[in-house]
């Protein structure tokens, strides 16, 4: 089969890798649609610590089930359409017990420590599959991940009806954040260097928009999410926290980044920092949030190259063009 592969930090090659066959409890999915992510430039960096290499990354994807184990579980077969959780636990360590499989001790997720999704086929274990409605197409099907991404940073941080909530990053993440909040009742602005995902922002509803927190003229928010996970950024949205505030750092910053934060301020104003690492019993919820239409995904869907523009693909998302960059490995999506 074809696949993206990255061979070391630095080097992306478009090639051969052997078809993949099912676990005894897996299937194998024929990929209908990836979508790019910022973790992808990170792995594709050398930024990103869990990853091996070669590793062919794609985290978020949706596909057709072609071949299923002799003991998979859920009743899956040949045809089923299904959008797959990445998330891989060992399910015995502390925190798996605890129910923080997230924060897994043996941590794993396909496409990030084990072979993903920029290829034609991929293994994964069947559990991990939930199934997709008829309505439901392949490139709304991979936008299951990150907006299940986006519910646990929701969760994490918090949100009540009528709080203010400044959104660093009008990426595919932070317009995703955008809607869940304003779904809960929360008035959002949102910043970003690209005007263009700025006009998808306010035309999904933000209360104003900016190119940078010094635009705000002071404004102090309830909470702040940074989507970045540039150290500047996450400093600006700390500083735009009102006395009691809350900062969720969701962006994926390098290893070895740092920020510098008021301790004074955390503890005199009770500021509260939290994180948010990926998807944690929020990937159903997700694809039910799509499925109802309560998220809208068309803004956000814009550029789908096929799977030997992969390389160029990568460059596309640097450069912040569209919004989200989906690779349809049959150079259509499903």
């Amino acid at each position: 089969m074809r696949a993206a592969i990255i061979t070391e930090p630095g080097s992306i090659t478009v090639g051969e890798r052997p078809d993949p066959a099912p676990a005894a409890d897996g299937v194998v999915v024929r990929v209908g649609a990836c979508g790019i992510c910022g973790t992808d430039l990170h792995i594709a960096d050398g930024e990103f610590p869990p990853s091996p290499y070669p590793l062919v990354p794609g985290h978020e994807f949706a596909g057709e089930v072609v071949a299923v184990g002799e003991r998979a579980p859920g009743g899956l077969r040949p045809g089923d359409r299904v959008a797959v959780d990445p998330s891989l636990y060992c399910g015995h360590c502390s925190y798996c017990r605890a129910g923080r499989g997230n924060l897994c001790a043996n941590w794993g997720a396909i496409g990030d420590t084990v072979d993903g999704a920029f290829a034609e086929y991929v293994a994964v274990p069947a559990v991990n599959c939930h199934r997709m409605p008829d309505g439901m197409t392949m490139r709304q099907g991979a936008l299951v991940e990150p907006l299940s991404c986006a519910v646990h940073g929701v969760r994490r941080i918090g949100v009540q009806a009528g709080e203010r909530f400044l959104v660093v990053g009008a990426g595919t993440m932070g317009l995703l954040l955008q809607q869940l909040l304003q779904r809960s009742g929360a008035r959002v602005t949102v910043v970003d260097r690209n005007t263009d995902r700025l006009a998808v922002a306010a035309g999904l509803g933000a209360d104003a928009t900016a190119a940078g927190t010094a635009e705000l003229d002071g404004e102090a928010f309830d909470a702040a999410i940074d989507v970045t996970g540039a150290p500047a950024a996450i400093e600006a949205a700390f500083g735009a926290l009102r006395r009691g505030g809350r900062l969720l750092v969701f962006g994926v910053a390098a290893d070895d980044a740092r920020v510098s934060l008021s301790p004074f301020r955390i503890y005199n104003d009770e500021i509260t920092v939290v994180g948010s690492m990926a998807v944690l019993n929020s990937f159903g919820a997700a694809l039910d949030l799509i499925a109802a239409g309560a998220v809208q995904t068309a803004p956000l869907l814009t550029h789908a190259p096929a799977l030997e523009e992969f390389p160029d693909a990568l460059k596309m998302m640097r450069s912040g063009t569209g919004v989200k960059v989906q690779v349809v490995p049959d150079g259509a999506a499903i």
